[in-house]
Parts: C-alpha cells; sequence; structure tokens
C-alpha cells in the first residue's frame, strides 16, 4: 500500500488520504476507515488513478455523495474514489445537460427547472450523485434516467475511457449494465424538452412538500432501504407487517416512511444489515414477499 501511495502521489492522481472514517461521508453517519480515500478533480486524475490501480491490483470502490449505501464498520479495504472538481460540475448545451459523476442530482434537476427545461423534476428527491443515478437508474414519480439520458462518459477499471449510449447501458428497474461491468461515470449528458417555468416549479414544489411530509430526511439515512417489488410497494408491506418503529441497536424504520432506515445516533452498519434482515424474514413469512435492498453494500459485512 505505501509503495502504491507513493505512486500516486508522484502521478498526480487525486488527493490521497488513509484510514479515512467513511461514517462522515455517508448520509446514514456510518463506516469504518477506508485503506485509501482518493478524491480526483479530473478525468486525468481519475484516468491515472485507475491505470495504477489496475496495475497494483488494488479493489476499489466509488463513493458519490454517500446515500443509498451501507459502509461496514470494519472500513473498506483497497481504494475509495470520489468524484471533484471538473467531474462535479454541470453546463448546458442546446437543451442538453452535460453533468459530471459526483454532481448533486438534486441540484441538477433544480438548475435544469430554472434554464426552463422539463424531464428532470423526479430528481428532485434523489439524494445521490449523477454517477450513481446512472448505475442505478435511478428514478420517482413514473421517470427515470433511462428516459432521458443520451449517453454517459464512462473511465473502465484499466483507465480506459469510453462513451456508452443508453442502449449501451441496459437499463431496467433500478439497474444498468455497470452493476456487471466495473466502471466510474465522469460525465452523463441528458436530453430536456422545453418546458413551462412555472408548471416546473410548481411540480418540483408539490415533490418536495410530500417529501418534507412523508419522509425522515431530518435525521441520518440513506433514502430507501428496498426496491418496490413487482406489483406491491415495499413501505406499504413493512407498514403492514407492523414494523414501523422497529429497533436493532441504533438502527430503526421509520416512523414516517417504513422504507426509511434511520439512524437514531448509534447504529452501527450492523444494526442495520441485521434489521435489513428482520424485515425481509418477516415480510417473507407473512406475505410470502421476498424483498431486495436498494441499499449497496460496501466493505466486509459478517
Amino acid at each position: 500500500m505505501q509503495q502504491l501511495i507513493a505512486d500516486l502521489q508522484t502521478a498526480d492522481a487525486g488527493v490521497i488520504l488513509t484510514n479515512e472514517p467513511l461514517s462522515a461521508h455517508t448520509t446514514w453517519k456510518i463506516g469504518g476507515p477506508a485503506d485509501l480515500l482518493a478524491t480526483v478533480h479530473n478525468r486525468d486524475q481519475l484516468v491515472r488513478l485507475m491505470q495504477l490501480l489496475h496495475a497494483h491490483g488494488t479493489p476499489w470502490h466509488v463513493l458519490g455523495r454517500g446515500s443509498n449505501v451501507l459502509v461496514s464498520d470494519k472500513g473498506v479495504r483497497g481504494a475509495v474514489i470520489k468524484l471533484a472538481g471538473e467531474l462535479a460540475d454541470a453546463r448546458f448545451e442546446d437543451g442538453l445537460i452535460r453533468a459530471g459523476g459526483g454532481y448533486s442530482f438534486i441540484k441538477l434537476s433544480v438548475l435544469a427547472g430554472k434554464q426552463g427545461l422539463t424531464g428532470l423534476e423526479f430528481a428532485g428527491g434523489i439524494p445521490g450523485s449523477v454517477g450513481g443515478a446512472v448505475y442505478m437508474n435511478a428514478g420517482a414519480h413514473g421517470s427515470d434516467v433511462s428516459r432521458i439520458l443520451k449517453e454517459a462518459e464512462v473511465v473502465l477499471e484499466d483507465g480506459e475511457v469510453e462513451v456508452w449510449t443508453r442502449e449501451d447501458l441496459l437499463f431496467r428497474y433500478r439497474h444498468s449494465v455497470l452493476q456487471e461491468r466495473a466502471g466510474i461515470v465522469t460525465e452523463a449528458v441528458f436530453a430536456l424538452e422545453p418546458g413551462d417555468r412555472k408548471e416546473i416549479a410548481g411540480a418540483m414544489a408539490t415533490y418536495k412538500d410530500r417529501r418534507l411530509r412523508t419522509q425522515p430526511l431530518q435525521l441520518p439515512c440513506a433514502g430507501s432501504t428496498f426496491r418496490n417489488p413487482e406489483g406491491h410497494h415495499a413501505a406499504k408491506l413493512i407498514e403492514a407487517a407492523g414494523l414501523k418503529g422497529q429497533r436493532v441497536g441504533g438502527a430503526e424504520v421509520s416512523t414516517l416512511h417504513a422504507n426509511f432506515i434511520i439512524n437514531t445516533g448509534t447504529a452501527t452498519a450492523q444494526d442495520v444489515l441485521d434489521l435489513i434482515d428482520l424485515i425481509r424474514t418477516r415480510i417473507v413469512a407473512q406475505f410470502g414477499v421476498v424483498l431486495t435492498p436498494e441499499v449497496l453494500i460496501m466493505g466486509e459485512m459478517d
């Protein structure tokens, strides 16, 4: 690891921190230390980083804005990568939005609305990064990334750079090919339509009001815990099972929205994982439905 760190610093492959607690970088406020946390500010830095990680045989993970991820209490072996600078910026070009993989998906939807562009209103309540949204084909309110994405620039694990079209990404519900073929989205290009600014703002205000009333956004959480099974809503199943308020250690099923698990202040990753297992077991027993976690696990769990 010391030789890798020296090589990364010599190559100017980003800002390198060692043994960095990831609880400071996740919305759940949970997670042990990363062996190495690399923050890259442009594509060239990321390419050099990936080439060196590949050469050293070092495993890696990319961490967006820290939502939708559960980091192990033991931390993460290898490298964790964050995108900043040019890779966390956005610009408009003739109805297209070019957004860095590290850019806030919520902020992107707000900027689009101010430009009078419609199609991103659904993203106003999705607290992750643009890259994470592409990776998960994030969606809400009847729409998702697959409906508006034109193409994405991806840096592969050996440092090669490719541009993938919407068809290349093989989107389906909460899924893209990035979940099978490792790569990091450095830029996503979205094709939007002209719209009425007042109507866009009105729709987004309605969505925001609903979120504030129905989701525990003032507490440490990671967004929705489970995907909606076909023909069902995960939150309704969990509530029907009487699991609102159910706790394991410092992790609790929100009494406001049953598909959110909150950190009451002392939750560990194991608490959250045990609560997820309890919920899944109860839902199968009562309704015969298997819930699939939407949250990504990072690091080794017991």
